[in-house]
């Protein structure tokens, strides 16, 4: 990514260095989560859009801790001496201009810019524990990401995804979820899921996660084309990281084999696919959204 010059988001709170947001450190965690239940998130934790779906809360708010209290902005002047934190605050910002771009013309509304938080170790959100162990994701109860930057040490370590740029596509990502939660798609979802198997409603989350990836991947198309962010090989960055965190390689990695029924998030191929079709086309259009939202799974 070319990073100099190019500035920081506003819509940073950084809680790095606080005792957990305010959290208990004991085994039980918001919403009764315990260690079985970090457990079983590891498995499906990486890019999870909606952590209420395993911390027992839903989409519309109900039953959902308080979230901790919210610090002042960092101003766009994340830490430069964090690498990564550089890398986030600056993608966000990208993500900001191309999205207030196209929300006008192709959905005719004002694009609500989603807070990011940056965390160490444990803190709290609006969907419950927000951990470390369970990776990044977006809490459509309060519109903020949240993101342990020791998430980008394990993309490179254990997922072999290395780069500024894979860490720009799991910002982006999220970024997605907040885009979906706007656009009503997290919503349906999640009432559909009330009324599905198993094994429906996990079919339903993949289709999610596959948008949010298309969508990164229309972000990237349009961040390229409107300030020439890209470098070689940033999108093959993306592409590994994509690939690495698949349903089908996490589950081999921790269990040896392979559960298609219990996808929650898409195969590596999918999301792969996925994310280069929207840098492809860049087609962020709503009529886009709902082909490439409905021809993966049926509900």
């Amino acid at each position: 990514m070319r990073l100099d010059g190019r500035e920081s988001s506003r819509n940073i709170d950084d809680r790095r260095g606080r005792r957990g947001g305010g959290m208990s450190t004991g085994k039980k965690t918001a919403g009764g989560l315990g260690i079985g239940g970090i457990l079983i998130a590891l498995v499906v934790m990486f890019l999870g859009g909606d952590p209420g779906e395993f911390l027992g809360v839903s989409n519309n708010g109900g039953g959902l801790s308080a979230p901790a209290p919210s610090g002042p902005s960092t101003g766009g002047l994340v830490d430069d001496s964090d690498p990564n934190a550089k890398i986030v605050g600056i993608t966000l910002r990208e993500t900001e201009k191309v999205w207030s771009q196209i929300f006008p013309q192709e959905y005719n509304k004002r694009y609500v810019e989603p807070t990011l938080v940056l965390f160490t170790g444990q803190d709290r959100s609006a969907c419950g524990f927000a951990s470390a162990a369970t990776g990044p994701f977006y809490c459509p109860a309060d519109q903020q990401v949240y993101i342990d930057l020791s998430f980008a040490d394990q993309l490179r370590q254990r997922f072999r995804a290395p780069g500024d740029f894979a860490l720009a596509y799991v910002v982006a990502h999220e970024v997605g979820h907040h885009i979906q939660n706007q656009l009503g798609y997290s919503q349906q979802v999640s009432q559909a899921r009330r009324r599905a198997s198993e094994t429906d409603a996990n079919a339903m989350s993949v289709r999610l996660e596959l948008q949010a990836d298309y969508l990164a991947g229309v972000w990237a198309h349009h961040a390229n084309k409107q300030s020439q962010l890209l470098s070689e090989g940033d999108i093959q960055e993306a592409i590994t990281a994509a690939s690495a965190i698949g349903d089908d390689n996490i589950q081999k990695q921790s269990q040896g084999y392979v559960v298609p029924d219990s996808f929650t998030h898409g195969t590596s191929e999918q999301r792969v696919k996925s994310f280069y079709a929207g840098y492809e086309s860049g087609d962020g259009s709503k009529v886009a959204l709902d082909y490439f939202f409905g021809r993966n799974f049926a509900l």
